[in-house]
């Protein structure tokens, strides 16, 4: 499990990005980069890390399950996901 406050960090950037996603395209469209400059860091799409939903892991991500490759496994064997089997050849 993360620590809550990596988790946090992650929530209070996506905030921010989702708050300023539209003054940052007027700005890009406008070709204003001093005021783009200006801007929070964290507001930039870029600075999001990709985390698991249910653990916070930031490594080993699927990006199409938004699981890490752990809690993936443990979902898939459990039947939790579904459409995912466990493979047997």
């Amino acid at each position: 499990m993360a620590k809550k406050s990596q988790i946090a960090r992650e929530a209070k950037r996506a905030k921010l990005v989702k708050k300023y996603a539209a003054k940052r395209a007027a700005l890009k469209a406008a070709g204003d980069w001093d005021a783009l400059q200006k801007l929070p860091k964290n507001s930039s799409p870029v600075r999001q890390k990709n985390r698991c939903q249910v653990s916070g892991r930031p490594h080993g991500y699927l990006r199409a399950f938004g699981l890490s490759r752990i809690e993936f496994r443990e979902m898939a064997r459990e039947g939790k996901i579904p459409g995912v089997k466990k493979a047997s050849w």
